[in-house]
């Protein structure tokens, strides 16, 4: 079954790094999150799999997935339905993702302080734990650079992650990454058109280098003042 026009997603392309299952699953989680896949809208995963061009089984797969995470659920011989999410739903869960997130991306500034040391940090100590998650950050800022929201968020996604999985605590990886996954910011389209994204991807570079600097009171700020935007500019809101 083809695609109408009016059915047409803008989905990334799949690879080969990862099982298929697993980069649709990752492709429709950035197209929850940015609005380009709408609440209460049914979709067909023979319709889905021929945008991806893959066949109709990992897409089916992927979306039982999400439907598990409570993100769509199961309509019978249509397809799939993206569930709705409040207000008040996307403010508790940007209060947990404050009290999880800011005090251990903070650890990891610690562990970089005077002395070294690794101080929460999962065992491993120095700056140069940071440097393989800077072409991550640059892939942000180049998606934001040229408006590509959903590779904006799959990578945004995956830098915030891999950066919590350096404090050596796979659960608590776990819990962000359904966290992220539930999350939606409708407003990434209106503040990408007018320029204002690419600030907000900058902010992962200069984590980075917070980080690497062993400031954790610039680290903690900064960390802080990111997850907010899930409420604010992200959200098409103030700050």
């Amino acid at each position: 079954m083809a695609p109408s026009a009016d059915d047409r997603l803008d989905l990334p392309a799949v690879g080969e790094r990862q099982s298929l299952r697993e980069q649709v699953a990752h492709a429709l989680r950035a197209a929850l999150i940015t609005g380009e896949m709408r609440p209460g809208v049914v979709y067909s995963a023979p319709v889905l799999a021929a945008q991806f061009g893959v066949s109709a089984t990992p897409v089916r797969e992927a979306m039982l997935d999400l439907a598990k995470e409570g993100l769509v659920e199961a309509v019978r011989n249509k397809g799939f339905r993206v569930t709705e999410l409040s207000d008040r739903d996307l403010d508790e869960l940007t209060e947990i993702r404050l009290l999880i997130e800011v005090p251990t991306v903070t650890r990891l500034a610690a562990g970089n302080g005077a002395g070294g040391g690794a101080d929460g940090a999962g065992g491993t100590g120095g700056a140069a734990r940071f440097d393989p998650l800077r072409p991550l950050a640059q892939r942000i800022v180049d998606a934001a650079d040229r408006g590509d929201l959903l590779a904006y968020v799959d990578a945004d996604i995956r830098f915030h992650l891999e950066l919590l999985a350096l404090a050596g605590n796979a659960h608590l990886v776990d819990v962000v990454r359904d966290l992220r996954g539930r999350a939606r910011l409708y407003g990434l389209p209106a503040l990408s058109a007018r320029g204002g994204l690419a600030g907000s991807a900058r902010e992962h570079l200069d984590l980075l280098d917070l980080l690497a600097a062993g400031d954790r009171e610039g680290t903690e700020r900064l960390i802080r003042r990111h997850i907010g935007h899930v409420r604010g500019i992200w959200a098409g809101g103030a700050e």
